[in-house]
């Protein structure tokens, strides 16, 4: 990687070239201003271009505006409050060198990455807290992938209350998924990422998985004469298997789609109804948060839910704490606990990951084994969830970077959440 400016106002990612975070800034470059916006500055799911940089930088604080949401409703009380302990001034300071050797600054590198936003909290108070672009305090924008966390601790802790069994086959609570990839496949085997499916991840273009899964769910537009499937579970029940269960991590977002069906059907609660009773209303959230859903409302766990940054650092902050919120536990603490030990490492080293040395994978969670025993809900585009328990830390980060995969940001933002971990620690 290279992200030294190529040009004047450009960077230069794995020799493509965009415009910088500033001249990228949603807002300088009049993205849907107007009444109505001018054709050239307008933005539609039709178009099918709302996920192409620089678009994409207004398009993850506008998710609703695109798509079929389901509310997530924060309970109408007075949110939770956040105590405040201003260190902006010492933490943006921070220098720190990234995978490549680079030395950085703290702040510089969040223009360098494309922030949205970052709030940080440290023994749950906010020590830092940057809104940049197209967001503000009250705006949800997309999580992507850090929404299969949200989904993967809330089966956990059904697992842990005895409504699932971990160790039961899928098609014993959805017998629609009998004779497809999961027939054999455990709840545990789904839940940590090990399936054996035929899908992948990256597929694009006619016939690929993934663009079938994206027109099925409502996420992309269907081209005229489509005749695929309509559903997210009729995609679902088109799925074989490819290889075996249990044998390696392989990371395939449709995994998490059995989950909500799963939890939708044991519980007779949705995805996004589950995320209002069990977090949203308990945690004192300030905003409603939604969730993308097909066209039978069925919400896509994968990677559907938009939340405000304060209320993904109160979720956070909830894991820190190993499921407690004010006296009550809200998840399991056992749940967090079997997050914070991981899955194999040995089975996550074989995906070949390689700018996540050591890192396992558990309950929908990425675990570091890191020395601040951090574990991270993530999201392409650059989104973030790091708890640092051994740090008393919480980093909520948004993201609009132009590079989908994480492994351009991440030679960037790895060392430096560590390095503020570090920091705060001592």
């Amino acid at each position: 990687m290279n992200d030294k400016g190529v040009s004047k106002g450009m960077f230069d990612f794995d020799g493509k070239r965009y415009l910088n975070d500033r001249l990228s800034d949603p807002n300088e470059l009049r993205w849907m201003h107007g009444a109505p916006p001018p054709e050239d500055k307008r933005i539609t799911f039709e178009s099918d271009t709302f996920m192409d940089f620089p678009q994409i930088r207004w398009s993850l604080s506008h998710m609703r505006e695109l798509w079929p949401t389901a509310s997530v409703w924060h309970g109408g009380k007075v949110p939770s409050p956040l105590e405040h302990s201003d260190k902006a001034a010492d933490i943006d300071a921070l220098t720190f060198a990234d995978m490549n050797g680079r030395t950085r600054r703290f702040d510089e590198a969040l223009f360098d990455t494309y922030v949205d936003g970052l709030l940080v909290l440290h023994r749950g108070k906010v020590v830092y807290e940057r809104y940049v672009g197209a967001l503000s305090h009250e705006l949800p924008h997309a999580c992507m992938s850090m929404t299969k966390s949200y989904a993967g601790i809330l089966v956990a802790s059904l697992a842990q209350e005895g409504v699932l069994d971990e160790s039961r086959l899928i098609p014993h609570y959805i017998p629609e998924l009998a004779g497809t990839a999961w027939g054999d496949a455990t709840l545990r085997q789904v839940m940590d990422m090990e399936t054996g499916v035929a899908y992948t991840e990256s597929d694009s273009g006619e016939g690929a998985a993934a663009t079938m899964y994206s027109r099925a769910t409502g996420w992309q537009p269907r081209p005229a004469g489509y005749s695929g499937p309509q559903t997210m579970c009729d995609y679902l029940r088109t799925v074989r298997k490819a290889g075996s269960h249990g044998k390696i991590f392989a990371y395939k977002s449709i995994n998490t789609g059995v989950l909500g069906w799963i939890m939708g059907r044991v519980t007779g609660r949705s995805f996004a109804q589950l995320l209002h009773e069990r977090l949203w209303a308990p945690l004192g959230c300030e905003q409603d948060g939604h969730v993308l859903v097909d066209c039978v409302g069925m919400p896509v766990a994968g990677g559907g839910l938009s939340a405000t940054l304060r209320d993904l650092a109160r979720f956070g902050e909830l894991m820190r704490r190993e499921g407690e919120w004010n006296g009550r536990q809200l998840i399991s603490a056992a749940a967090v606990h079997e997050v914070q030990r991981g899955g194999a490492p040995e089975k996550f080293a074989k995906a070949g990951i390689r700018h996540l040395p050591g890192y396992s994978y558990r309950s929908q969670w990425w675990v570091t084994h890191n020395e601040l025993d951090a574990f991270e809900a993530r999201g392409i585009h650059g989104q973030r969830l790091y708890v640092a328990p051994k740090a008393e830390m919480v980093i909520a980060r948004f993201a609009s970077h132009p590079v989908a995969g994480s492994a351009v940001s991440d030679a960037v933002v790895l060392p430096q959440m560590l390095k503020l971990g570090q920091v705060l620690r001592t």
